[in-house]
C-alpha cells in the first residue's frame, strides 16, 4: 500500500510539472466539430460495416479512444498538451491501421508508426527550441516570440519553424513523408479509413497552425526561406498527390492519394496567408486575414465531409458488392444507384464545383494566391490547384460515368444489374456527409464570418 502511495506521488507530482490545460477555442471547435460528426457518422457505418468482421470490439474500443483523443488535442491550450495528445492519437490509430492482422496491415502499420515517430521527432525538436524564445507555450493570438528576440535568433528560430511545418506535415501527409498515407488508409476497415483521411491528418494542420500562429506568430516567416519552402512543397504535394490518384487503379488507395494533395490545398493556403493580412481603414488597428487563410480553414471542413463521405461509399462498395478496383465499377450505377449518387455529388464537390462547399474553399485559396504579393508563388498556386481540379475530375468522375454509363456491350453481357442498396446504417451516415458538403457552399456566410473572426486581432 505504501508503495501503490508513492507511486502514485510520483505520478502527481510529475502531472504537476506538465503544464497540460485545456480550453475550447473558436479554432479548436471547428476541428472539434469536424472530429465529432465524422467520428459519429463512421461510427454508424461500422455498426452495419464490422458486423461479420473479426476483432469487433477491439476495433471500436480503439475507434472510440481515436475519436476522444482527437478532440481533446483540439481543446488543447498550449504546445506541451497539444503535442502529448497528438502523440497518444498516433498510438491509438496504428490498431485501427493493423486491424486485419494481415502481412500487409502489419506492414503498412509499421511504415505509419515509423513515418509518425519521424514527424514527432522532429516536431519535438521545434517545441524545444521556440520554449527557448517565446515567453509562453500558451496559444495566444499572434504569437508569444517577441519581435525583438526573433530578430536576434533569426536562424535557429527559422530551422524551429521548419522543424514544426515538417514534423507537423507528415501526419498531414505533406511529400516528402507523404508515403505512410497511401499505405496505411487503405488497409484500414472503411470507417476508419474515413476517419484517418478526414479528421486524422488535420491534427498535422492544427499542429502548424498553433505552432506557427499561436506560439512563434506567423507574421514573422513572411518572406523567409521557410515561407518559400513551405509553399513549394505544399504545390509539389498538390500536383504529385493528384498525379498518382488519376493513375492508381484501386479505389481506397485512389481516394488516400487524393487525401495526400487535397489535405496540401489546405497547406498551402497556411503558406502563402502568412503575413498576407488587409487593413481595414476605417479601424486602422485591426489586421484581417488573408482569403487564403480563410479558405484553408474552409477547406477543413469542405474535405473532411467530402473524403468521409467517399471512404464510406468505397466501404460500402466493398463491403456489398466485393469491388475494389475502379474498372470494375460499371454498371453499379443501376445496382447502387443511390450511393453511387452521393459519390457523384461529393466528388463534384471535391473537384471544386458549385454550390458545394468545395467550391467556396478553392474559391476563396484561388482569390488569396493572387491577391498576395509574393512572386512566382501568387499565379502559380492558382494554375496548379487548376490542375489538381482537372485531375481530380479525371479520377474521380470516370467512374461515376461508368458506373451509370455502362456501355450497350455491358448491358448485353447477361451481368446482374437489379437494384441492391445498403441498409439504413450505411446509407444514412453517407447522405448526412453528401448533404453537409453542399450545405457549407450554399450557406458559407456564417463559417466564413467566424474564421475571419478566429484571425482577427489587434
Amino acid at each position: 500500500m505504501t508503495c501503490l502511495l508513492k507511486s502514485v506521488e510520483q505520478i502527481m507530482n510529475i502531472m504537476n510539472m506538465l503544464p497540460l490545460k485545456f480550453h475550447m477555442d473558436p479554432l479548436g471547435a471547428i476541428f472539434a466539430l469536424l472530429t465529432l460528426v465524422i467520428f459519429l457518422c463512421s461510427g454508424v457505418f461500422a455498426t452495419d460495416y464490422m458486423k461479420e468482421k473479426e476483432h469487433k470490439r477491439s476495433f471500436f474500443i480503439f475507434f472510440i479512444l481515436s475519436g476522444f483523443i482527437e478532440i481533446m488535442l483540439c481543446a488543447a491550450s498550449n504546445l506541451v498538451t497539444f503535442y502529448m495528445c497528438y502523440e497518444l492519437l498516433t498510438v491509438l490509430t496504428v490498431p485501427l491501421v493493423i486491424h486485419d492482422r494481415t502481412k500487409e496491415a502489419k506492414m503498412s502499420a509499421l511504415k505509419y508508426l515509423f513515418f509518425s515517430m519521424f514527424g514527432a521527432y522532429g516536431a519535438l525538436f521545434g517545441i524545444y527550441n521556440l520554449a527557448k524564445y517565446s515567453d509562453t507555450l500558451d496559444f495566444i493570438q499572434g504569437g508569444s516570440v517577441p519581435a525583438s528576440v526573433f530578430a536576434s535568433d533569426q536562424k535557429i528560430i527559422l530551422i524551429a519553424a521548419m522543424a514544426l511545418i515538417m514534423g507537423f506535415g507528415v501526419k498531414a501527409g505533406m511529400w516528402p513523408l507523404h508515403a505512410w498515407l497511401p499505405s496505411a488508409h487503405p488497409i484500414a476497415p472503411a470507417p476508419a479509413s474515413a476517419a484517418l483521411s478526414a479528421c486524422i491528418v488535420k491534427a498535422g494542420v492544427l499542429g502548424i497552425i498553433r505552432s506557427l500562429w499561436y506560439v512563434l506568430g506567423a507574421d514573422k516567416l513572411k518572406g523567409t526561406a521557410v515561407q518559400t519552402a513551405f509553399m513549394t512543397l505544399a504545390l509539389l504535394t498538390v500536383f504529385m498527390g493528384s498525379m498518382l490518384a488519376y493513375r492508381e487503379s484501386v479505389l481506397k488507395k485512389r481516394l488516400a492519394y487524393s487525401t495526400v494533395s487535397q489535405v496540401s490545398y489546405i497547406l498551402f493556403g497556411l503558406a502563402i496567408s502568412m503575413g498576407q493580412t488587409g487593413v481595414n481603414s476605417a479601424e486602422g488597428a485591426i489586421s484581417y486575414p488573408n482569403d487564403a487563410l480563410v479558405g484553408a480553414i474552409l477547406h477543413v471542413l469542405a474535405h473532411g465531409f467530402i473524403k468521409a463521405a467517399l471512404f464510406l461509399v468505397a466501404g460500402a462498395i466493398i463491403h456489398h458488392l466485393k469491388i475494389t478496383k475502379v474498372e470494375d465499377m460499371r454498371g453499379i450505377g443501376m445496382r447502387m444507384p443511390f450511393t453511387m449518387c452521393c459519390y457523384t455529388v461529393v466528388s463534384l464537390g471535391l473537384i471544386g464545383i458549385p454550390p458545394t462547399g468545395g467550391f467556396i474553399s478553392k474559391w476563396y485559396l484561388a482569390t488569396g494566391a493572387l491577391a498576395s504579393d509574393i512572386p512566382v508563388f501568387s499565379w502559380l498556386g492558382p494554375v496548379i490547384l487548376l490542375v489538381s481540379a482537372l485531375l481530380t475530375a479525371g479520377y474521380l468522375l470516370t467512374p461515376a460515368v461508368w458506373a451509370f454509363f455502362p456501355g450497350a456491350e455491358y448491358r448485353s453481357s447477361g451481368k446482374d444489374l437489379s437494384r441492391s442498396e445498403v441498409g439504413p446504417l450505411m446509407t444514412v451516415p453517407i447522405a448526412t456527409l453528401t448533404l453537409l458538403s453542399v450545405l457549407i457552399g450554399i450557406f458559407p456566410d456564417q463559417t466564413v464570418a467566424l474564421i475571419r473572426q478566429i484571425f482577427t486581432y489587434l
